[in-house]
């Protein structure tokens, strides 16, 4: 099963940053306006996280994988603290809406414990 849970967030990750690149445009209106040049964050956290991915499918890498996915997720919830401050009722789209803040930041910190799980497991 740790190996499963290993190789599943491998693909999710490698998935994840391939989708940076074919679709940027919604990676970069994830980026908080006040840190400015969102085409280099979104590059740069695909490569990131497709480099992230090949490591947690090495065996030998799972473990520093797993600890770097964590971290690197963990960057992520600056966003969508960003996010949930500029989320109202009334804003076009649910993922900008409150609930949908909250959502985003629960499943981000559910893929931090699922890289924590990983590196702590991997044997």
């Amino acid at each position: 099963m740790d190996v499963i849970a290993g190789i599943a967030l491998a693909v999710f990750l490698v998935s994840v940053g391939i989708a940076h690149f074919l679709v940027p445009g919604y990676f970069r209106a994830l980026v908080p306006a006040w840190l400015g040049r969102p085409g280099t964050f979104v590059a740069v956290s695909g490569a990131a996280e497709i480099v992230v991915g090949a490591l947690i499918l090495t065996p030998g890498g799972r473990t520093v994988g797993g600890w770097a996915a964590a971290a690197l997720i963990s960057t992520y919830l600056t966003s969508h603290l960003d996010a949930l401050c500029r989320a109202r009722p009334d804003r076009p789209g649910r993922l900008h809406r409150p609930a949908g803040a909250v959502a985003r930041l629960a499943v981000n910190v559910l893929y931090i414990g699922w890289s924590v799980a990983v590196a702590v497991t991997a044997t």
